[in-house]
């Protein structure tokens, strides 16, 4: 939503391998519960795609970016690494059988649940299924743990460009166990000042946020036992000049229009706060400083309240909470992040009680991409796709998992090639979870705002 600002910590040419504080954070999250977080994108064609070409953009997109893997630390405090991915990638998943166009969110399903694995492989793949009516889906699915939108945006495009990255990392398991320890000590040793720092903002914040921290319950359902559950997701395409020209006519612009949006949907999926009846917008930021950036997770949130009410007759007094809060995001971060250091100190029990202090209470979290450059749109190398949508999936949720904190609403946008895309992921306590449900209240929102979208699935 804005322009790249330095407001989280970078690897130095001391820590270059090693996992930023972010990273770090969301790796030890999987590794604490098994839920996988994993980016899903779409592009679709009303017709065929080079088949050849998609081979070379998977090719090449092995190797960049995402040619690395996680490796843990041997020391149950110790920052993990990056270390080189080995072998080819996954060969593309070509459907052999055209399926009906009605049947593409159901094999946007099958493709989401297929297993990531961020530390042995495969931490991405890519399918395409052709339909009867002669139109095609690209979709691919990787590991949060390994990159994030921003840095997805970057990836296509030197997948695209034939462009390789040299990440300077080395082999798996190439330290003896002893030479690992040794390291890993000297890291934590570099780290500590940082770390005592943050145990001193710790404190403060328990004290602060412990009233949110104990009213974010869920509000139904059970929550116990390992049972699985299925987190639906949904989308909407929608016409760029009359999305525009709507926001217009609230006051607004794109950025807020979709913020209303998120913010009436969370009032839909019972997200609303029980104290005032606000909601909790978190946004994400782009924090990538450059296309040297290699963080997998180089972003920040910052967090305001929203009137709902007025959410659908007036968006001037949104944008400036948006404005003033990406503002503030630059020049006084969130005391939450600053968090962070103390992950590798973390038992993983702790790690969901730390996030809850970190995301407070139901928040409703939005990501705009923006416009997204031509060029990512044409991953065969022939043809623009017609549009390109994009979520935020999880994977292996168990029930206790997701409902303590509150359920989830996730919603992530972007423009492209004439179109408004709106990706929706969403989980609500004690409701029927299923993406019929979830279609019907992203329908039923977009008439709130007098929007009307060509198609929703």
């Amino acid at each position: 939503m804005s322009t790249p600002t330095p407001v989280s910590k970078h690897s130095t040419p001391t820590d270059q391998d090693r996992l930023d504080y972010i990273d770090q954070a969301t790796f030890l999250s999987y590794r604490a519960n098994g839920r996988v977080q994993v980016g899903m994108a779409l592009w679709f064609y009303e017709g065929p795609v080079d088949l050849d070409g998609l081979r070379r953009f998977n090719e090449n997109f092995g190797k960049g970016m995402v040619a690395r893997y996680i490796e843990r630390s041997p020391l149950p405090f110790g920052r993990h690494r990056w270390v080189a991915a080995s072998g080819a990638p996954r060969p593309v998943d070509v459907a052999e059988t055209p399926c009906p166009r009605s049947g593409l969110s159901d094999w946007l399903e099958e493709r989401a649940q297929i297993p990531i694995d961020p530390e042995r492989g495969p931490g991405w793949h890519l399918g395409v299924q052709p339909f009867t009516d002669g139109s095609t889906a690209v979709a691919i699915v990787l590991s949060h743990c390994l990159i994030d939108g921003s840095g997805s945006v970057v990836a296509f495009m030197d997948a695209v460009l034939g462009n390789e990255r040299d990440l300077g990392y080395e082999r798996p398991r190439s330290r003896t166990r002893l030479q690992a320890i040794r390291s890993d000590l000297r890291q934590t040793f570099r780290d500590l000042p940082e770390v005592r720092r943050t145990v001193k903002v710790a404190a403060k914040l328990a004290r602060e946020r412990r009233s949110e921290m104990t009213a974010t319950p869920s509000t139904g359902g059970s929550a116990s036992g390992d049972e699985l559950v299925h987190v639906p997701f949904a989308s909407a395409i929608i016409d760029l000049d009359h999305f525009d020209a709507r926001a217009a006519e609230l006051g607004g612009n794109g950025h807020s229009l979709v913020a209303a949006f998120a913010t009436r949907l969370g009032v839909r999926m019972g997200r609303q706060r029980a104290r005032d009846g606000a909601i909790s917008l978190m946004v994400a930021i782009n924090d990538r400083t450059s296309l040297e950036d290699t963080r997998a997770n180089a972003m920040t949130f910052t967090t305001f309240t929203v009137d709902p009410e007025s959410a659908t007759t007036d968006l001037t007094e949104l944008r400036g909470s948006i404005r003033t809060a990406l503002r503030t995001a630059r020049d006084q971060p969130d005391e939450s992040f600053q968090l962070l250091p103390l992950t590798p100190f973390i038992p993983r029990r702790a790690v969901r009680h730390t996030a809850a202090m970190v995301l407070g209470e139901l928040p409703v979290t939005c990501s705009n991409v923006g416009d997204v450059p031509d060029l990512v749109g044409r991953i065969d190398g022939v043809r623009q796709a017609d549009y390109v949508i994009c979520w935020g999936v999880e994977q292996n949720v168990k029930k206790r998992d997701i409902e303590q904190p509150g359920g989830l609403l996730v919603v992530t946008a972007l423009r492209h090639n004439g179109k408004v895309t709106i990706g929706i992921v969403g989980y609500q306590v004690g409701a029927e979870n299923t993406k019929a449900v979830l279609r019907e209240h992203v329908q039923h929102t977009l008439h709130e705002l007098g929007v009307t979208p060509t198609e929703i699935y």
